[in-house]
């Protein structure tokens, strides 16, 4: 399948234009106790991978995809156990029923607009149907989430072309992820700033495993942001209800995918998974009626995979439940910074005359600095 050229411009030329912004530790701000991985990504879960199409077509369309790849062979044939858990199931995550019904990833995930999932879902089977030894497969379950960028995006459009699609999923690299106004975080907004795609992990000391939890998000939601306790919402004058009234409940969603290498099953990835949602409350979101915001969890270990090769019962090694906690200290560490991130290092989009702003890096020190939370 050929990319438009003008299309490939855009995936690639995005992350360039951008202003110059910085990564949440840059800031000082670093949460939690456990230290992050070499990229400070999701990618330091080896063998994930993260692919990103951005779209940009004059004054109205800000939008894009993002892939994320649990490993680089055929997920079809070499499934992972895989998790959904739901905070508020305002949104559409296709695939969510049978990834819970089976507790496996048969395909890569992606994320993109709330009008796009189809079209990204029939993309993705289309590509995935066209690998080898797919040739006899009559059922898949593609799984793709979003948020509505449609105050950034000219959303009723649906500008997610197969091509788009098929750009996420072929250039998908391990190492550093693009973060910010990009893939499918190029037209959200999070606490009435410009929002977008964060990333961030945890890597255990050897005493607990020595295991690596990374976490994506696409933020595009409200709230009272604060940033490790500071209230940066309120000291900058945007916030959810401030003028106490209805239209700034801060509707929105937030997807959150969380990659492990620890060798656990599906039960144990739900519970994972629903501490990234402390992690997402932590930086102040109220998970209003209209906010989805879904976790999606996977681990990449070889000793839990589910190879289709055979029917051959199979003897999987998976940690015990005591074993979690310090995986669920992680993950919501990850979660948080990983928002953060995606805060920091988001640029202003104009759409039509409207501008939604990139967070003032210089004032939210000012705010770190006035609570005593500095580098």
């Amino acid at each position: 399948m050929r990319l438009h050229p003008c299309l490939l411009l855009l995936a690639l030329a995005a992350p360039a234009l951008a202003q110059p912004r910085s990564r949440a530790r840059d800031l000082g701000v670093a949460p939690g106790i456990f230290a992050p991985g070499a990229n400070n990504a999701i990618t330091d879960v080896a063998g994930v991978k993260v692919g990103q199409t951005t779209i940009i077509a004059g004054d109205s369309i800000h939008t894009g995809v993002t892939a994320i790849l649990p490993h680089g062979g055929n997920l079809y044939q070499d499934r992972v156990p895989a998790a959904v858990f739901v905070g508020n199931a305002f949104g559409k995550l296709v695939g969510a029923t049978q990834v819970r019904e089976l507790g496996e990833l048969e395909t890569p995930i992606l994320l993109t607009c709330t009008l796009c999932v189809w079209r990204a879902a029939d993309a993705m089977v289309t590509d995935l149907l066209a690998q080898p030894g797919m040739e006899r497969v009559q059922s898949i379950n593609p799984v793709v989430g979003e948020t509505n960028d449609g105050g950034l995006n000219a959303i009723r459009s649906r500008p997610v072309t197969p091509e788009a699609v098929h750009n996420a999923l072929a250039t998908a690299t391990s190492g550093p992820v693009v973060e910010g106004t990009v893939g499918a975080g190029t037209g959200t907004s999070a606490f009435e700033w410009k929002g977008g795609i964060g990333t961030s992990s945890r890597v255990l000391p050897k005493s607990l495993g020595g295991y690596t939890v990374g976490v994506l998000v696409q933020t595009n939601f409200g709230g009272v942001l604060q940033v490790l306790g500071a209230p940066v919402g309120r000291e900058l004058g945007k916030y959810s209800y401030r003028n106490a009234v209805d239209a700034e409940r801060g509707d929105g969603s937030c997807m959150i995918v969380v990659a492990t290498d620890a060798p656990i099953s599906d039960r144990n990835l739900e519970r994972l998974a629903a501490r990234a949602m402390m992690g997402l409350g932590r930086t102040g979101s109220s998970g209003s009626n209209g906010s989805g915001d879904f976790v999606v969890a996977f681990s990449t270990s070889l000793q839990v995979r589910r190879s289709q090769a055979s029917g051959a019962p199979r003897t999987p090694t998976d940690l015990t439940n005591d074993a979690m906690s310090p995986l669920f200290q992680g993950v919501i560490e990850a979660t948080e910074e990983a928002i953060y991130n995606s805060l920091f290092m988001a640029t202003s989009v104009t759409n039509r005359g409207r501008t939604v702003e990139a967070i003032p890096l210089d004032r939210v020190r000012e705010v770190l600095a006035k609570y005593n939370i500095r580098k």
